[in-house]
């Protein structure tokens, strides 16, 4: 499938949509930490874009020449590091969704959190640049012309590497 200016600015424009909301959920969360019912649905909402965002991603990866060729080993290598990365960051996320609505489910404004809960938050928290740089750094890479189309950079010492 070729690569079209239309095509790819909208699914830019839809990746970068989904890295937008989920930095304002965990930007302004916070703030309605009164409003249990209200928290949920803002944490359900951002986890929701955490998968589609994974899965426009994913769509991208399948569009490629390279992958319809078989050569999946080869976008794996290029971009192992940014899937690790964000399913660790959707599972830091859920884990911290799930344990601070049970923490304060019943006093909302009381401060109860353990130390385990304050080390998952810190890693959330630090997980999220990561996340946000390695995705949106994919998200413009995958865009190179070169995995669209046969070309000449699939060397056979590449092919070898990818059925070992």
């Amino acid at each position: 499938m070729k690569l079209t200016i239309r095509r790819y600015c909208a699914i830019l424009c839809i990746q970068s949509l989904l890295l937008i909301l989920d930095l304002c959920i965990n930007t302004f969360s916070i703030l309605l930490r009164k409003h249990n019912a209200v928290l949920l649905v803002l944490f359900i909402v951002q986890d929701v874009c955490l998968i589609l965002a994974v899965a426009t991603l994913l769509l991208s990866f399948f569009s490629t020449y390279v992958f319809q060729a078989g050569l999946i080993q080869l976008l794996y290598d290029r971009f192992r590091l940014t899937i690790i990365i964000c399913i660790i960051y959707i599972v830091l996320t859920t884990i911290l969704h799930i344990w601070t609505l049970s923490v304060r489910w019943k006093h909302p404004l009381q401060h109860n959190w353990s130390a385990g809960l304050h080390v998952f938050y810190t890693l959330q928290r630090f997980m999220a640049p990561l996340y946000y740089y390695f995705y949106k750094r994919a998200s413009l890479r995958i865009s190179d012309p070169r995995f669209y189309e046969d070309v000449e950079w699939v060397q056979p010492s590449q092919l070898s590497h990818c059925y070992k």
